[in-house]
């Protein structure tokens, strides 16, 4: 039987690796209706050619405008929940900028929302990076039910974040649920704004300490955009001619933007969410969102994501934070410990510090620590490329997994030829900076008749969760497709080399 990934022989340590039959390509009919300005197009710059269009349909005959309409219901109502109110919603967004237009039919003011809207398929080229963790709302059938995040590439490279649900049977069954029938994204509102990430991100650019320090000394640990908005004008009235300040002031208005708040329709259900880009410092994609189910000291629970940010030339790290995955809040990381890619958190506190693993080296997985989550200013390399498949660099494959022997971590390697293989070390409870185990060989490779997609000879994971004694592990193949493989936590365990 073909094999969806290569499993690497440790017959001597009985441990067995299970394909679950999971297969999940990505389905280009998963659309979003955006907002959509003729001459804005994604590629090449250009004029807004609004006025002409708008001024087109406002010529059309009532009978035409009719006609119309009937044939957008007909080609496109069954793909959107309340297409008219999302029409109309666009049609208020344009109409608005025009100071004379006369009374309009329903049906002329929905074609001209339509016109102002266009449909992206969020999978449209590729599915990727899944991560899951646990469902907020178990049942008593037995089953554990899961959330796993995917991230959707759709035209212009652009990446988002979406959702599919399943279970895992007691015996380590897996099912994904089929996801329900209208995607969609929501739009963000301001949201709060750290002090401290900042002072460090403001630092990161090169602006004048003392400006910064005039504009947040005054604000509070946790501030609000009118707070800041506020401080901006008064240090704008005062410093109108200086050049530093002017930097300062739109450094400080770009980095705002990049805190944000998302609440989807009650009506929709979790595999309808997509989290689409809503700041400059994400307009080409939300990529590599790593979920974990953390755990306060408190008991009480929280799902955190990291993930990174890319605007088409640079990136960086952001924290998602929601507790039933309707309200999502993003909000920036500062940091040479949050630079690069593959921040992962640790699902609880450790002596008293949040804990993370990082990449910020770009080759080697490290640890760091913060004590507000937010702001992470060093790490520690905790292991380095050793073995001939993961010479080329090292990283994390999400956040690390609480075991009675130690912290379990999924590593991926990177060998010749850009291949990438899932591994595994084991850290130590109470000083995870420790190494105490490994896999000698990789756990999954990328399989002959399964190598060739978006990304060939890739198999990648942003986190699995552990059920009883089943560890769930999803997985990207070659950036084309996702699969989940199941193994033992002791058996797993077991076959490491203790150091």
């Amino acid at each position: 039987m073909s094999a969806l990934f290569e499993i690497n022989e440790f017959d001597e340590d009985n441990l067995e690796i299970r394909d679950t039959g999971v297969d999940l390509s990505p389905d280009r009919s998963r659309v979003i209706a955006r907002f959509f300005v003729p001459g804005h197009e994604t590629v090449g710059p250009g004029d807004s050619r609004a006025t002409q269009v708008i001024n087109r349909i406002l010529c059309l005959s009532e009978s035409d405008v009719e006609d119309a309409m009937r044939e957008v219901d007909s080609y496109f109502s069954e793909r959107h929940r309340d297409l008219h109110n999302y029409l109309n919603d666009n049609a208020e967004l344009v109409l608005a900028n025009f100071d004379s237009i006369t009374p309009m039919s329903a049906a002329r003011r929905h074609l001209i929302g339509a016109t102002f809207t266009n449909e992206y398929s969020i999978e449209g080229a590729a599915l990727c990076n899944p991560s899951a963790v646990l469902h907020p709302h178990q049942d008593t059938s037995g089953d554990a039910k899961f959330v796993m995040s995917v991230r959707g590439i759709g035209e212009g490279h652009i990446s988002s974040i979406s959702f599919r649900t399943g279970r895992v049977s007691p015996d380590g069954t897996v099912t994904i649920d089929e996801p329900d029938r209208f995607p969609v994204a929501a739009d963000g509102i301001p949201g709060q704004h750290h002090k401290g990430v900042f002072h460090a991100k403001l630092e990161q650019l090169g602006d004048d300490p003392e400006i910064t320090r005039l504009v947040l000394d005054p604000l509070l640990p946790r501030f609000d955009t009118a707070a800041l908005d506020a401080q901006t004008e008064l240090l704008a009235a005062n410093s109108a001619d200086q050049i530093d300040t002017a930097k300062t002031l739109s450094n400080l208005k770009h980095l705002a933007r990049s805190s944000y708040r998302v609440d989807f329709p009650m009506l929709s259900t979790i595999s309808e969410r997509v989290l689409w880009p809503q700041s400059p410092a994400e307009a080409k994609g939300m990529e590599d969102a790593r979920f974990v189910r953390f755990v306060a000291d408190s008991g009480e629970s929280v799902y955190y994501a990291t993930y990174t940010a890319f605007d088409g030339a640079n990136i960086s790290v952001q924290l998602l934070e929601t507790s039933d995955f309707k309200t999502f809040t993003s909000s920036p990381m500062a940091g040479a410990a949050a630079s690069g890619k593959g921040l992962a958190l640790f699902p609880r506190m450790i002596n008293g510090k949040f804990a993370a693993l990082s990449r910020s080296d770009r080759e080697t997985n490290s640890i760091a620590f913060s004590d507000d989550l937010l702001c992470w200013d060093e790490s520690t390399s905790i292991q380095v490329p050793e073995q001939s498949w993961e010479v080329l660099q090292l990283g994390n494959c999400g956040s690390p997994i609480e075991t009675d022997s130690g912290w379990l971590v999924l590593t991926h390697g990177v060998g010749p030829m850009r291949k990438y293989s899932i591994g595994a070390i084991l850290l130590d409870l109470d000083e995870p900076q420790k190494v105490i185990a490994r896999l000698s060989r990789p756990l999954i490779s990328p399989s002959l008749d399964r190598r060739d997609g978006y990304v060939p000879n890739v198999v990648y994971s942003c986190g699995g969760f552990v059920h009883h004694d089943t560890l769930v592990l999803p997985y990207g193949i070659a950036d084309q497709a996702i699969s989940i493989a199941t193994v033992s936590i002791d058996q797993l365990i077991n076959a490491m080399d203790f150091e």
